[in-house]
């Protein structure tokens, strides 16, 4: 069974970390468990938003679990740690649904990756952002040095990468990679996520596709959803495929 869980409450589901005996860090079986929820929640129109959160107050997560990857040959290490990860962080970063990430304790390594791979994100005052990679002789690997690069100011990132400063809640916020510091951020990220249930769930789901299409998250795949869904709802595409279906050619209207 995954320390990873997804409940579902009012058209709002929670993703939650429950391991706070080991501040959360990530293990494989958490990752594809997050990689299973992610499918299931693609597919079911029922949810508005998802927030992600963690049990405890220590840590919203310590990053991947120190046993799970020290003993793993090198090239098991890149070949699947480190590329499987990046695979389901970045199937969380284009769930169609919106995200926001609660962090309610310290986020490193892994864990801050983690919630870089949310649409926004709200955090606790004495919460702490750390990448401490180099501190063990590894580098960032789930898209520390990527996705991050594009939500935090270059000289901030460097920081932390290159010379493992923490980023406070309060300084998190100034950059803008935080939306709100709060007391009770799984609260307050659930206000956040209940806006969506007066929202139009398509629309939303559209502009998150526009942006990230800009920002280059997935740009490809992204311009192709928005093409798909625009062709599939015209009159050119029935005629297509009733004239396939109808061994005929085609008489594509236009429209």
């Amino acid at each position: 069974m995954s320390d990873l869980h997804l409940i579902v409450e009012e058209a709002i589901a929670e993703l939650r970390l429950d391991n706070p005996a080991k501040l959360n860090a990530l293990t494989m079986p958490m990752l594809e468990a997050l990689e299973a929820h992610c499918a299931r929640l693609d597919r079911d129109e029922t949810i508005h938003a998802v927030v992600l959160t963690a049990v405890g107050d220590r840590a919203f997560c310590a990053g991947a679990d120190i046993n799970a990857w020290s003993e793993l040959p090198p090239a098991e290490f890149a070949r699947h740690w480190v590329r499987d990860g990046h695979r389901i962080f970045d199937r969380l970063a284009r769930l169609s649904k919106p995200t926001i990430a609660a962090i309610n304790g310290h986020a490193f390594g892994g864990g801050l990756e983690l919630s870089a791979a949310c649409d926004i994100r709200v955090m606790a005052p004495a919460a702490t952002l750390a990448l401490p990679e180099t501190g063990v002789g590894i580098i960032p690997g789930w898209s520390g040095t990527q996705r991050l690069a594009r939500l935090l100011p270059e000289p901030v990132l460097k920081e932390m990468a290159l010379f493992g400063r923490r980023l406070t809640a309060d300084r998190a916020l100034a950059v803008g990679y935080v939306a709100a510091v709060a007391e009770d951020p799984a609260a307050v990220a659930r206000e956040i996520a209940e806006r969506t249930l007066a929202t139009s769930p398509r629309a939303t789901e559209i502009a998150k596709y526009m942006i990230h299409g800009a920002v280059g998250e997935d740009r490809g795949a992204m311009i192709e959803a928005l093409g798909g869904g625009m062709i599939a709802a015209s009159e050119d595409k029935a005629e297509g495929v009733s004239a396939f279906r109808e061994k005929r050619k085609p008489q594509f209207p236009g429209r």
